[in-house]
This record gives C-alpha cells, structure tokens and sequence, in this order.
C-alpha cells in the first residue's frame, strides 16, 4: 500500500559542535516536544548516468524511523518555491531489498527509460528530533538534528560526515521558515549549500538540473515554458517554447496514464497532438529529415492512445443515449448490455496494448528524440527570423488550409464523402487552433482568440464524428446474425439518433463559423 504527501522543508549546514537553540523563541511557537532520537540508513537508486537526480527525484529505500520503506520524491508542480520549497513525496513498503515497488516505477519509467536503477549512495543518520507546536496546540513543524555519514556508491567511493538542521511543516503555514530564520542563524545555522543529502554525497557526479515540473496542458492560455516573447525573437525559440510546453505536459502524463487516472489518455493523446501539429506548421524552419521522423513517431504513439480513448468516449457516449431507452425499445437491458461489452472489450485491449507500448524502446527513444529536438534543434536560416512574421505567415497558411477544406466540404453532396470532407475540417481547425496557441506568447490574445474560435469549430466537428463513428457501429450491431428484432430496433432507434445529432452538430457548424468570420479573417495580424 502506499501512501502520498507533500514534504515542505528547509536544510541548514551546521558545526559539529553547535548548540540546537531554544525553538520555543521562534515566533508562533508555543511549545516544544522533547526530543526523541532515531538510527536512519537509507540506500539510494539512480541509473549509472543520475537521470533521476538531473531531474531532482529522489528515490531512498530507508530503515529505522517511524516512516520505513521506500520514498519517492518529485519535483512540486508549484510555480514559486522561494518562500517554502516543496516536494511530492510517496511512500510504499519495505518489501524486497533492491526491488523497486511497482507504483513507484510507475512514476519512474519515463525518466530512466529502460535503464536499470541500482545503489547510488548510502546515508547513515543519526537524528535527533522536536515537535514544534503553536499556541493553540497545533503541530506546526519537526525540528530536526542530523549527523550524517554518507558513501557514494557505484565506484566512486566518496565518504564524507556532516551535520545538518532540517525545519519541515506539519500543519504550519511557510511564515514559520522566516520566523525561524534569525534564532537559527543566531545558533550558527547556514542555507544549505547543497540541494540535498544525496547532492551532498555525491559531490561533483551531481549533474546540472533538468525541468521536470509539468505545465497544464495548452489550452491557448500563457502557459510555463511560454513565457510572453516579442515580435523580434527568433521565431525558432518561440517555437521550441511551445514544443516544451507538450514535452512536459506528455512526461506528466505518463505515470498517470501507467497508473489508470481519468483523464490522463486523453491529455497524454493532446499533447502527442499539439506537438504533431506544431512539427508540421513550424516544419519549414528546422531540417525535413528530423521533422519527418518525429511526426511519424508522434502519429504512431498517437494511434496507440487513441485506440482506448476512441473506445471510452464512445462507451459513455452510447452507453448514455442506450440508458435514455424505454423498457420495450432496449430489449430488457440488452442493448445497453451489448454495447458496454463490446466496447468495454475494446478499451481494454486498447489500454493493454499502451500499456505494452510504453515499455519499448521504440517509446523511449522517441521521448529522447522529443528532447533533443528541444535542447539542439536542427534550424535551418529561416528559424532566425523574426518570430512575429514568422508565427503570423504559418497562422495564414493554416488559415487557408481550413478555409479550403470547409470549401471542399460545401461542394461535397454524397453523404460518405461529406462526412470525410466535415472531418478534414475538423482536423484542419485543431491544426489552426494549435498553431494559434503557439503564437499567444507573441500576438497575445488575438492569438487566444483564434485559438477558441477553432477550438470551437473542432469540437462541434468532433461530436458530428462521433455520430459517424457511433452510426457505424450501430449499424454493425443492428445487422447481427440472428438478433432479436426488439435489440435490432433499439439499435435501429440509436442510429436514427445519432443521425439527427450529426445534422444539428453540422447546422451549429455553420452558425460557429458564421459568428467566428472576423476572427478568422483577422488571424492573428
């Protein structure tokens, strides 16, 4: 079992020979614990290159002390850590020495990516602790007293002894970091000079930090990783802000798309397609070759998640219409039945077949890819332009390719190939509203604007994809061998619903786009 929490805490380097003040001086302390000591040794995992520590995640398996067993720690989604940094911290069980628990992992694996984890460092401490408590009797924080005895592992063989104050919140807000601040200091106390015990241990092999802290996902708001830029930027950085921004949200999403969360398909799926999208908008600024093999790679692991998801908007969609049937038209249930297997069938073949997926070096390799096309992109002479023009020529050329496709789909009459034509529409809008997302650092909310007038436009579109999907299935269904004329007419009944939903979804299309003609005419100039 495992358990989950947020550690708030500060380090202070201290003499050996230093005195612990009187904490009951710090202001808003109204009593203090007596102090009760603890033999701690925790060994910690890395792979042979620290792709954890580069990214700040520790992951200890400890012995001794009231909290024995494995600890993860990740990176805070917080954006201002200055005042009281944070981190997310989750526990599991002693269980097998060396063996990492299978929830853990699962929020390692898009870290190490098939690496092996193996002892890193090994820490000795012997802590000495007091509860700090208010006025009103609330714990606010522990103080604790560490007298450390590191050893590097994994040849390196540095052994190092130090002493170090640690003050982390219980139920205290972070005013008590500065309260403390001045009987702490007065006691000797420094900011620690290291980020953490196995920074300290490590020594030189601690590599230089890596982000890990996940932005929401782009929505066409400003969003971490795109901050506001000017016209004059080269256009490349402002593109590759973009791409991180997706890399991100896509690397959050993995562990919970491991671990089953709501939802975590679907943004896992958005991302992959926003970065799709800003590959082929932006292509003409970085090499073709290198492009190229990322949208392939993208629109494969998009394939992947869209097996699953696909199946559970359609599972909710028609499990809720065949709900709404009366008794007589849905077969006693049977309709409803029907359907929840056969789709539930589908996304749980579709979520194993992910879930394989993301164990492959084909996955990983396309993580590592994603990275470097952010950290080294392979720019050719127009991505030093001026990102002004530039975001605002690729915008108008996503605008006339949505502008010829809702032609296209005027002119088209037979049904089967009007409905293609309605979902190259709704393909080229979620093309303009991403490219429009990726200008919002520059144009600002001009550029939001578009984005939600597209964004608009695409999901209308979705939903009458949707009934063309649903149509099909239903008709499948409804043509069953020796099916009972009562489920064949609840399904005949579906389908005639879904046909109705399709034709206001494209009547709502057209009154979307009617309202939206300024804006799109507009762009983002």
């Amino acid at each position: 079992m495992t358990a989950e929490g947020l550690e708030t805490e500060k380090k202070y380097d201290v003499d050996g020979e230093a005195a612990v003040p009187r904490l009951s001086e710090i202001q808003g302390v109204g009593r203090v614990g007596e102090p009760y000591g603890a033999s701690l040794e925790a060994v910690y995992f890395d792979t042979d290159d620290l792709a954890l520590a580069s990214r700040r995640i520790t992951l200890r398996r400890r012995t001794g002390g009231a909290d024995a067993g494995w600890h993860l720690k990740l990176p805070s989604e917080s954006a201002d850590e200055s005042a009281a940094p944070q981190r997310r911290e989750i526990h599991a069980p002693l269980g097998q020495a060396g063996v990492v628990p299978e929830k853990l992992m699962a929020y390692l694996q898009v870290y190490v990516r098939g690496a092996e984890l193996a002892p890193a460092a090994r820490l000795k401490t012997n802590r000495t602790t007091q509860a700090l408590y208010g006025n009103d009797g609330v714990h606010l924080a522990d103080f604790a007293d560490d007298r450390v005895e590191a050893e590097a592992l994994g040849g390196a063989g540095r052994t190092q002894k130090w002493r170090e104050w640690e003050l982390e919140l219980v139920h205290g807000g972070a005013e008590l970091f500065s309260a403390a601040a001045e009987t702490l200091a007065a006691a000797g106390a420094r900011p620690a000079a290291h980020e953490s015990k196995l920074g300290r241990a490590l020594g030189e092999a601690w590599p230089e930090r890596q982000e890990v802290t996940p932005p929401g996902a782009g929505s066409g708001e400003q969003q971490p990783g795109q901050q506001a830029a000017t016209k004059q930027q080269p256009a490349a950085g402002v593109v590759t802000a973009y791409i991180d921004g997706q890399i991100r949200e896509l690397l959050a999403m993995d562990p919970a798309v491991r671990l089953e969360e709501p939802d975590a398909v679907h943004r896992m799926r958005s991302a992959t397609r926003r970065l799709r999208s800003a590959l082929a908008v932006y292509r003409q600024l970085f090499g073709a070759a290198a492009v190229r093999r990322l949208r392939d790679e993208l629109k494969w692991l998009g394939r992947i998640l869209g097996s699953p998801r696909d199946a559970e908007v359609m599972r909710e969609r028609l499990g809720s219409h065949a709900a709404e049937l009366p008794a007589e038209q849905s077969a006693g249930g049977a309709v409803r039945d029907r359907l929840e297997r056969e789709l539930g069938n589908r996304f749980d073949a579709g979520y194993r077949k992910l879930q394989e997926v993301l164990v492959t070096d084909r996955y990983f390799r396309l993580l590592d890819d994603l990275e470097d096309f952010r950290d080294n992109p392979p720019v050719r002479p127009q991505a030093s332009g001026p990102a002004g023009k530039v975001a605002r020529k690729r915008v108008r050329k996503t605008l006339r390719r949505l502008r010829r496709s809702h032609k296209a789909a005027r002119r088209t009459k037979e049904e089967s190939a009007h409905d293609s034509a309605l979902h190259q529409v709704r393909k080229d809008a979620k093309r303009l509203r991403h490219a429009a997302e990726s200008a919002v650092p520059v144009y600002g909310k001009r550029a939001a604007k578009l984005a939600k007038a597209a964004h608009r436009q695409q999901k209308i579109l979705g939903d009458h994809h949707d009934s063309v999907v649903a149509r099909i299935l239903l008709g499948k269904l409804e043509r069953g061998p020796e099916l009972p004329e009562s489920e064949a007419a609840g399904y005949r009944l579906l389908r005639e619903q879904e046909e109705r939903i399709a034709a206001r979804a494209e009547s709502k299309y057209r009154k979307a786009r009617r309202k939206a003609r300024q804006i799109l005419k507009r762009g983002v100039s």
